[in-house]
């Protein structure tokens, strides 16, 4: 199966292409629409605005094809950007639309939040969903690595994988039928992280 990395112009494309390597996992690019024929899995990594993100996507011609692509329950994750592009607006970029995939706004963590903004660096994850195969191997409270200031606030509290302590609890994952998507960055997190990502692939191989 080959893995397709979502290039959208911005974003960390060689964390993630590095990680997929030592997994031995075959991947390839996708700028366009016209990259995912033969494509089995879909990753979505990045950082970046999210009104920005969503025109680089949208100049590409990838917003649809995205949609279409979770619609139809194919294996897809989602990483950081890749992540909150799933809902329908953030805070971050009053007025742009996001995939809306799932309903909900990206929020950012509060004015008189008592945590240094953005959140950068390790973080426990407290699973609500413990029995998903992406935690297999990863114990009860994983460790991953975070940078940001926003965060998805699902509507549907029955997306949601883990939540993390920062102040505030926010979701720090979520997963619906074949997707997964995190706030941390797992291609940053090490042994954990690669741990996850050959979870996430291992489920369609």
């Amino acid at each position: 199966m080959i893995t397709g990395v979502i290039d959208y112009g911005a974003g960390n494309q060689r964390s993630i292409r590095n990680a997929l390597d030592a997994l031995g996992v075959e991947h390839s690019t996708v700028a366009s629409a016209a990259d995912l024929e033969g494509i089995g899995a879909l990753i979505f990594p990045g950082v970046g605005a999210f009104g920005d993100s969503m025109s680089n996507l949208d100049s590409r011609g990838l917003v649809s094809p995205i949609r279409e692509w979770i619609a139809a329950d194919r294996p897809f994750l989602g990483i950081c950007i890749g992540f909150q592009l799933l809902f329908e607006g953030s805070e971050e970029s009053p007025g742009a639309a996001g995939i809306g995939a799932f309903e909900g706004q990206v929020v950012r963590f509060p004015e008189n939040h008592s945590e240094k903004v953005p959140h950068m660096g390790w973080n426990r994850l407290s699973l609500t969903k413990p029995d998903s195969p992406i935690w297999a191997g990863l114990g009860d409270e994983p460790h991953m690595y975070f940078v940001h200031s926003y965060f998805p606030a699902p509507a549907d509290s029955e997306l949601v994988a883990s939540t993390t302590d920062y102040g505030v609890e926010f979701t720090s994952s979520i997963q619906h039928g074949n997707l997964t998507a995190t706030q941390f960055h797992p291609e940053k997190s090490q042994a954990a992280g690669l741990r996850l990502i050959g979870n996430f692939i291992r489920q369609f191989v």
